[in-house]
């Protein structure tokens, strides 16, 4: 682990591939849309392939990268971009179940570390969050509260813990519970230390979310609760989606991974929260 210092949401992912063959005649408005729409169906689009696709130079791929994310709808990253979660798109589980996945499983692990003394817990829902499930200690009884089918799943191993599953309508994406029976139930309560993910973190909108019944959940989360964690990849790090439901200095503490440049979490511990990049 290193510790920096100071010092919608819509239904399924297109159907696009780079496999098929050249697009010819497009101006850029429409070159970018299937770039987009590759993007959205494979999770990422690579510069060199995305060239080689639509038979133009890589620079112009790189100049369409360039206007979408200026529209907030990809990230680039090294060779390519990855797609940017908004109200009229959202990954589904099985992409998040496949992506990132060595360093969730870290995040989670050390998520556990930072529970602490406490006996009630939100876990909120995601892929992330239902890994914290494995680490959870098993020599104390816990009451974990939570929104998401999976952590349910997760925790049936776990009988050593109570479980509290909000009622409400299940989302297909993410299988989690939201609308009025979970935020009501969820309202009722007094929570230690909250786990808690989001599609956007940045130091301008705050944490944020493609729908706004989910926003609700974790907004009421974060208001019941005494300690809040964020816990999430690089990747969500400057990303903004539709619905806000929290600052960055609303939480105590933000756990991510080590590609999280340290310029960058140092501008975020200076809203408040430590930042840890494990």
């Amino acid at each position: 682990m290193r510790r920096s210092s100071n010092g919608g949401s819509g239904g399924g992912r297109p159907q696009a591939s780079v496999d098929e063959a050249p697009v010819d005649g497009l101006d850029a408005r429409e070159r970018q849309r299937e770039i987009l729409a590759i993007a959205r169906a494979n999770g990422r689009v690579d510069v060199t392939a995305v060239a080689g696709h639509f038979g133009v130079a890589a620079e112009t791929v790189r100049r369409d990268l360039k206007a979408l994310e200026r529209n907030g709808l990809v990230r680039r990253s090294y060779g390519g971009a990855y797609p940017v979660e908004r109200a009229g798109f959202e990954t589904d589980m099985s992409y998040r179940e496949n992506n990132h996945v060595q360093e969730k499983h870290r995040i989670a692990q050390e998520a556990v570390r930072h529970i602490g003394e406490a006996d009630t817990v939100f876990i909120d829902e995601g892929y992330l969050p239902s890994l914290v499930c494995q680490y959870l200690p098993s020599d104390r009884r816990l009451t974990i509260v939570t929104a998401s089918l999976p952590v349910v799943a997760a925790m049936a191993r776990h009988t050593e813990h109570s479980l509290i599953l909000l009622g409400g309508v299940v989302r297909p994406n993410t299988l989690a519970t939201v609308e009025h029976w979970a935020i009501r139930m969820l309202g009722e309560f007094v929570i230690d230390c909250a786990l808690v993910g989001s599609n956007g973190i940045s130091l301008m909108e705050g944490l944020t979310t493609p729908d706004p019944r989910v926003a609700e959940v974790k907004a009421t989360a974060m208001k019941v609760s005494r300690r809040k964690i964020f816990i999430g990849t690089y990747e969500k790090f400057g990303a903004a989606t539709f619905c806000r439901f929290a600052r960055v200095q609303d939480f105590d503490l933000v756990i991510t991974d080590v590609r999280l440049p340290a310029a960058t979490a140092r501008q975020y511990m200076s809203l408040g929260p430590e930042v840890l990049r494990c």
